[in-house]
Formats: structure tokens, sequence, C-alpha cells
């Protein structure tokens, strides 16, 4: 069944409506008609199953027959501080974090990154980023459209809220990521760090450890930046969830 989302204001009793990009695309690509079947998400865990009633030139109504809560969600919410790595890498990093079950992507700058952006020349990639994220939750779907935020420092950074900070450093030799979620199988809010290409300098990861972050290992073998968020992530909602 063909899925959409939608804004919560756009459902109203047991109509609904569909503006903006994807009218087009139900007209002109999909070819859906009045009498199909789809399914809409309001992109906070509600998915609704509506009949299309009427397509027309910047609208589709539907009637809603069914109402659930979204089954695609994780338990925990997850955020990903991820280092801001080369050109191209941020875009599969979103797409596969947001596939497995990420709620938030948010990029920093770190010491070793070797690209150099300021938050104003980050803020003109963001909506490509987003958009990213945005078809990912579609095709994957899921009951919320992740967000990823503008570029931060990690310095900078209250973590306070989290059940559970953890930090993936490569020259941590003691506690495994593993070991770290089976102490803490009850959090519901958690942060994964992974650092740029060049990883993390000692001082930041002292600085991160100092201010509440686990500093764990994610096995013997290095990970390149745009593979380890999404090895931590798979990791995590394994330990968690199975």
């Amino acid at each position: 069944m063909h899925r959409f989302f939608i804004e919560p204001h756009a459902v109203e009793g047991t109509k609904a409506t569909i503006t903006g990009e994807d009218v087009q695309h139900i007209a002109k690509v999909l070819r859906l008609r009045s009498g199909d079947e789809v399914t809409l998400c309001d992109g906070a865990k509600t998915e609704y199953t509506a009949v299309i009633e009427a397509v027309e030139k910047e609208t589709v109504t539907l009637h809603i027959v069914g109402q659930s809560v979204s089954a695609t969600e994780p338990q925990a919410e997850i955020t990903l501080y991820q280092g801001l790595p080369k050109a191209g890498k941020l875009e599969t990093i979103v797409q596969k974090c947001v596939e497995l079950g990420i709620a938030n992507v948010i990029p920093f700058d770190a010491e070793r990154s070797v690209v150099k952006l300021s938050e104003k020349d980050f803020a003109k990639k963001q909506p490509r980023y987003q958009r990213v994220a945005y078809e990912a939750a579609k095709q994957s779907r899921r009951g919320i459209i992740p967000e990823v935020g503008g570029l931060v420092k990690l310095a900078k950074e209250d973590l306070s809220g989290y059940d559970l900070v953890l930090l993936a450093y490569e020259e941590e030799r003691g506690i495994t990521l593993k070991q770290a979620l089976r102490n803490k199988q009850n959090a519901k809010r958690i942060a994964l760090i992974v650092g740029p290409e060049g990883g993390f300098a000692p001082e930041e990861a002292d600085m991160l450890t100092k201010n509440g972050a686990l500093s764990v290992s994610l096995g013997p073998r290095i990970l390149r930046t745009e593979t380890a968020g999404m090895a931590m992530l798979a990791m995590t909602l394994y330990e968690l969830e199975f």
C-alpha cells in the first residue's frame, strides 16, 4: 500500500487532505484514483488507513477508515551525534541511520574533522540532508521523520537529558558497547557519539567522559566514520529490542 506523510492538522475527524508535491506524484506517477486505499502517517507515530475520495489539481481528499500507532518505531529514542565527515558521506549516514531507526542526527565540528564549515555554511546544506531523511523515512515506513540538526560544538551541548550517552572511542580497551547496553536495558533516551575521519583527540574524549559520556569499544576493527554510526545504532537496537 502506498504511504504518505501528512501534517497532524491535515486530519479532521474522518477526513484528511494531502497537499504539496505528493499530489502530483499521486496523480501523474502512481495514477491513484477515487476508491484507492493508502496509508497516511502524521509524523508523530500515528498511522491512518484512508480511501481516496477525490484527486484535484492541488489537493487529494481522503476518508479515514482506520487508525493505529506506528509499529515501526524503536522503543528507545536514539540520537546520533556525528563528527562532520567529508562531502557526500553525511547523506549516506543520514539515509541509512533513518532506515535503521534513528530519531535525530546532529552533526558536530571536531578538532580532527577534515571538513571545516561554519554553522552558517552548514545551514545552507541542511535542507538537503533533511530531504534525505524524509525520503528514507518514507521508504522504510517510519512513524516519524527524523530531524537532521544544525552543526554544533559538543563542548556546548547539554547531554544531561539522556539516560545513556555512549562515545565510540577507538582507544577504549575496557568496556564494550554490548556491556554498556546490557547494564542499561531500560534506557529510553540514548545518545551515540561518533567522531570524524580522524577520530577524537584525547582531550575531546576526556571532555565528553567528564560530561557524562561512557567511552565504549565497537570491537577490534577500526571502522570508517560512515560505518561506525550505522553499526553502533544497529548493535544498540539489537541489544535493546530483540
